[in-house]
């Protein structure tokens, strides 16, 4: 075999092979940015959810302090009206 014989067989098998590795290479690439998207989205719903909560609970906190305040408001109404003599 000549050298010219060799390197055109080392060219028909170099070229599926080199195939096969760029295709695996792409493959483990997809993967890997797939992974990355699905944490970074993960990450945003995870900040999302904690975003709402807190202002779920202060949300919450505020009508509670409301409740109290209308609660003690509807206790001097009543001391009033039995103050008047009426009855509540």
């Amino acid at each position: 075999m000549d050298a010219a014989m060799v390197t055109a067989l080392a060219a028909l098998l170099g070229a599926p092979v080199a195939a096969a590795a760029a295709v695996y290479g792409t493959r483990g690439a997809n993967r890997a940015a797939r992974e990355g998207n699905l944490l970074t989205g993960y990450d945003s719903f995870s900040s999302k959810l904690m975003a709402e909560r807190d202002k779920a609970e202060r949300d919450q906190a505020a009508a509670e302090a409301k409740v109290a305040t209308l609660e003690l408001e509807v206790a001097r109404l009543r001391l009033l009206v039995t103050q008047l003599g009426g009855t509540p």
